[in-house]
């Protein structure tokens, strides 16, 4: 059986729309390099993101 990782052990991102620090997550382990949000609330709000930035 593999070796369980810690949590302060995983890697991490800041969300592009809520600036907030998230962990990665299995089901992300595939695409890992790809992911910006961390949930789907902010993914449907990166347009009044980006609205805040031309600003």
């Amino acid at each position: 059986m593999p070796k369980q990782r810690r949590k302060e052990n995983l890697p991490t991102k800041i969300c592009l729309v809520c600036q907030r620090p998230f962990t990665w997550r299995k089901k992300w382990a595939d695409c890992w390099d790809e992911v910006k949000y961390c949930s789907d609330r902010c993914r449907n709000r990166r347009t009044q993101a980006s609205n805040l930035d031309s600003k």
